[in-house]
């Protein structure tokens, strides 16, 4: 399946997962029973959360699903002939043992010429933005699927696949709680959304000062942060200035509004301005932060932004932060995007690849990004398909 032979390791920025029925519910303690369940609903199954039920994923069983890539060429190249999205997706597959296990994924890692990946949950992403209301419910979900996800897809599976447990930080406590737990399993790399923390207060940023038992505990583990994308929480403001109701779609037909809006990566961006100018850097200077599936064309724009409050206000910040920005953080562009400019502005060495396989949306061929690197020498195309990530994760490479 690999479209080329490298002399290097390749290591996958952006590798998901799909849950089997009980992801969420094998561990989820008896009071909460009934919080998560799977529905039928004119003849198709829909999981239902807190008595509502959701078509945030088409099918949530994953019993079918995408063909890995089939929307490559629409993120590419445009829909010149306006195709629905079920038209662009096209017929589904039955779900291979290498999407739902392991040892399978490893073996089809190796034929695609893939050396080691993150390997992030799927139905992980709805789980949220759907308990802001209830953080002490929405931490036992997380912790329930984190358990599912240790025993399923080991948290470090042969020094090659790492899963990544959920973290959601609303509850200072319980998270400190869950990344104990994560790392005493061997969690190299947590996943959080870009997204505020909620509370029993509200949403507020979890760069703010009282979150910083947490963060303390993350830099001295030494772990990577993995800021993904996710329901965020930002449908809410489409569905103001639409006049509307109802929750984000992962994979439905977006409206113009809000796909104009989508296109500029606000939440991404709110995150990492938070981070910065909230000072949790200066704070805590040794933090990692992996930018995965949040696209990077909006990058020099938020630095030239960023940049321009410093000239602005010095005083408030510990140093200029496009500095901030290329130390602490790494960047996984779109596979649709132009990644030189960005090589050029950050670095190769702090590009790094993914080719969000096997969603519809990412590549059907992994290796198939060198294409979008050609001009890069052979030691920047080493650093940004796989070296920058294997340093982050101290693994060296076994034949």
């Amino acid at each position: 399946m690999a479209s080329r032979d490298v002399s290097f390791p390749v290591f996958d920025a952006d590798n998901h997962l799909y849950e089997t029925r009980d992801a969420l519910t094998r561990y989820l303690p008896d009071r909460y029973a009934g919080v998560i369940d799977f529905v039928e609903v004119r003849g198709r199954t829909k999981i239902m959360v807190r008595g509502h039920v959701s078509d945030y994923i088409p099918n949530p069983t994953f019993d079918r699903v995408g063909r890995p890539g089939a929307q490559e060429e629409y993120f590419k190249n445009g829909n010149p002939d306006g195709k629905s999205a079920r038209e662009i997706i096209g017929r589904g597959i039955d779900c291979p043992e290498a999407f739902r296990s392991a040892e399978p994924r490893l073996a089809l890692m190796d034929e695609q010429g893939l050396y080691g990946a993150f390997i992030y949950p799927t139905l992980a992403s709805l789980i949220e933005e759907r308990m802001t209301d209830d953080p002490e419910l929405c931490g036992a979900v997380v912790h329930a699927l984190n358990r599912w996800i240790a025993e399923e897809w080991p948290f470090n599976y042969k020094n090659r696949m790492f899963s990544t447990p959920l973290i959601t930080p609303g509850l200072v406590d319980q998270a400190c709680a869950e990344l104990d737990w994560s790392v005493e399993q061997g969690a190299k790399a947590i996943l959080m959304r870009p997204a505020p923390a909620w509370g029993y207060r509200g949403p507020r940023s979890f760069a703010l000062p009282e979150f910083d038992p947490f963060w303390s505990k993350v830099q001295d583990s030494g772990v990577l942060v993995v800021i993904h994308a996710s329901d965020d929480g930002y449908h809410r403001y489409y569905n103001e200035w639409e006049g509307a109701h109802g929750e984000m779609l992962a994979f439905g037909q977006p409206k113009p509004f809000s796909a104009a809006l989508g296109a500029d990566y606000r939440d991404i961006q709110d995150a990492i301005t938070s981070i910065i100018a909230h000072g949790l850097l200066t704070r805590f200077p040794n933090l990692k932060f992996v930018l995965v599936e949040n696209g990077g064309g909006w990058v020099p724009r938020l630095l030239r932004r960023l940049d321009h409050t410093y000239e602005m206000m010095p005083q408030a910040f510990a140093e200029k932060p496009s500095i901030t920005f290329k130390r602490s953080f790494w960047t996984h562009p779109f596979h649709e995007e132009d990644p030189r400019d960005l090589v050029a502005l950050l670095g190769a060495e702090r590009v790094v690849f993914g080719s969000d396989y096997p969603h519809v949306e990412g590549l059907g061929d992994p290796l198939s990004y060198l294409d979008e690197l050609r001009g890069l020498d052979d030691a920047e195309l080493a650093r940004i398909m796989g070296g920058n990530l294997l340093d982050l994760l101290g693994v060296t490479v076994t034949s």
